[in-house]
């Protein structure tokens, strides 16, 4: 007599890998949309982030060096980017445009050589509208020229 020997399993069924193909579709399906407001979330966020960073190293760089650092819009809208510049005309950073963020702030931010802001600052108020509604944040500089963000309106 031989011995039998235990069947092997072939793998999948067509059938199998439809439906699990098919479930992973639906998943996708749902997912879709709140992918979209995550981006645009992040996005916001991102773009904050950069604009206080910016302000920090304009703030650092006037202690530095000594002297006024200016933060400039390109084109005079904030969206479009802006500019980082010393008071001997040396630039020292170049932001890019941003997408789907609305920014609306100040004709510019000046440092002084104490890390100080030269004038009273009008806030950076980012808006992005995400799904049916609009988030925003706030970018503000303290007494002290630190900057503050905070998610809210301005």
């Amino acid at each position: 007599m031989h011995p039998r020997l235990p069947r092997r399993s072939g793998g999948f069924t067509a059938i199998e890998l439809m439906v699990v193909v098919a479930l992973v579709a639906i998943l996708t399906a749902i997912a879709a949309p709140y992918m979209g407001q995550m981006v645009r979330t992040q996005r916001l966020r991102t773009t904050s982030f950069d604009v206080f960073s910016s302000l920090t190293l304009a703030r650092s760089e006037a202690i530095k060096r000594n002297v006024s650092v200016t933060m400039t819009p390109v084109g005079g809208d904030w969206a479009k980017g802006w500019t980082i510049t010393d008071a001997n005309g040396n630039l020292l950073k170049t932001q890019g445009s941003v997408d789907t963020v609305t920014i609306a702030g100040p004709a510019n931010a000046v440092f002084n050589g104490t890390g100080r802001l030269g004038a009273a600052i009008v806030p950076f108020a980012l808006d992005a509208v995400v799904g049916s509604s609009t988030l925003h944040r706030c970018v503000s500089v303290d007494l002290s020229g630190r900057p503050v963000s905070k998610e809210a309106a301005c």
